[in-house]
């Protein structure tokens, strides 16, 4: 199971002692190892179940067990006999959780990529207009390009907006 940075730092912290091992690579991603067949049906923004098809293939160092420190790839939390296997359903709620805390509520239907506009089904809010009373367009983008967006715009929730002009705070 293959976490965005951001996803995989939230999910690990919810996760806690309930985690198995984990491993980061030079670039940020996490990956928990989970039981074969156990995540096949899963979806999530920004998560990937690494598995064998047909037209992919994915390939991930593994660490020796002595390399617990970045920066290269290296283990999060070491393999040990009491950390191995994450438990599927846990990690599905922590990584959930991660993912609703990040970009919000998963909207109906595929969106567009603002950048290349091809259909996601991993739509990622990017901007957000700010109309008075409530928050307008909202602009999506795929899990490729969503980092190319500037890390200033923030999407907020219908929640997040109603909060802020309840509570008096400024829009961002």
């Amino acid at each position: 199971m293959k976490a965005a940075p951001n996803l995989g730092e939230r999910a690990l912290k919810a996760l806690g002692d309930e985690t198995g091992a984990v491993i980061q690579d030079k670039h940020g991603p996490l990956y928990w190892l989970v039981a074969v067949g156990s995540a096949t049906s899963w979806h999530l923004r920004q998560v990937r179940v690494l598995t064998e098809l047909a037209d992919e293939k994915t390939y991930l160092g593994v660490p020796p067990v002595s390399w617990t420190e970045g920066p290269e790839t290296h283990w999060r939390v070491p393999l040990t006999a009491d950390h191995y296997l994450t438990d599927a359903w846990r990690l599905w709620e922590a990584l959930a959780g991660a993912d609703r805390a990040e970009h919000g509520r998963v909207p109906e239907g595929r969106q567009l990529c603002e950048r290349c506009q091809l259909p996601t089904d991993e739509p990622i809010p990017v901007e957000v207009e700010d109309s008075r009373s409530h928050v307008g367009r909202v602009t999506y983008a795929c899990p490729t390009h969503a980092p190319l967006y500037s890390k200033r715009r923030h999407p907020r929730s219908l929640a997040s907006a109603a909060a802020a002009e309840h509570e008096g705070r400024r829009s961002r």
